[in-house]
């Protein structure tokens, strides 16, 4: 019972964004994926929920191909994602926005709307159901998008950068979400970060990407231990000396 990457290759012309990836999200878990800029995680995000079709290896959902689904398809199939944009439909307010995820998803449109005031609710969030989303604060945004990608109860959600611009105590809340999002609705949820520090706070394992390839994955300990990590984000002579 797993979303998974097996030895997943992506080429961008002669540019080999992925080779040989392979990572796994289990259900009620949160894994972290962290490497350098360009190391390849959006395009790992991408393949994962249908946005990039792999051109070697496979993505495969609890033991289902789903490797030349459209991104509708694992949608469908209980895999969400948010974008390092929010993305929110500006000219709708907040449960509008999360009422349309339902609709897409096959709901009525009543149905769709409780479905996204539930969320709200869920989310402590309730107050900015009637915001328009053109108006929204930065880390509101990033939250509206997080409760956008709940609509339906997806076995699997995929973060991508959802820290990103937030201040300390801000981020702090966001891995307080995602641990609920993990423990209290059963979720498998992949956090993309540069926020390291957050990504080792919240995530029991977490794989490392450096140049399309995994370099290191493990538990906490044994990311800050590798020196491939350490030589991947500051170069190998300050790996050296550390």
């Amino acid at each position: 019972m797993a979303l998974t990457l097996e030895q997943v290759g992506v080429a961008f012309g002669g540019f080999r964004a992925l080779t040989e990836v392979s990572l796994a999200i289990a259900p009620g878990q949160v894994t972290g994926l962290i490497g350098p800029n360009g190391a390849g995680k959006t395009t790992c995000v991408n393949t994962l929920t249908g946005f990039q079709r792999p051109d070697t290896g496979r993505v495969v959902l609890e033991g289902r191909d789903m490797s030349r689904l459209p991104a509708h398809g694992f949608r469908r199939a209980g895999v969400a994602r948010t974008f390092q944009a929010g993305r929110l439909f500006g000219g709708l307010d907040v449960l509008d926005n999360l009422a349309c995820t339902g609709v897409g998803l096959g709901m009525r449109r009543a149905a769709a709307e409780q479905a996204a005031a539930e969320v709200l609710h869920w989310m402590g969030l309730e107050a900015l159901e009637s915001r328009p989303a053109a108006g929204l604060p930065y880390t509101d945004e990033r939250r509206i998008a997080i409760a956008r990608a709940l609509i339906g109860n997806p076995d699997y959600l995929l973060l991508d950068e959802p820290a990103a611009g937030m201040s300390e105590e801000e981020a702090a809340d966001l891995a307080g979400l995602i641990r609920r999002i993990a423990t209290e609705k059963g979720s498998g949820c992949l956090l993309i970060e540069h926020n390291v520090g957050l990504v080792l706070s919240v995530c029991a394992h977490v794989v490392v990407l450096d140049g399309g390839r995994v370099i290191e994955q493990g538990d906490r300990a044994t990311i800050l231990g590798s020196a491939a990590v350490r030589e991947a984000y500051f170069g190998a002579d300050q790996a050296e000396a550390a």
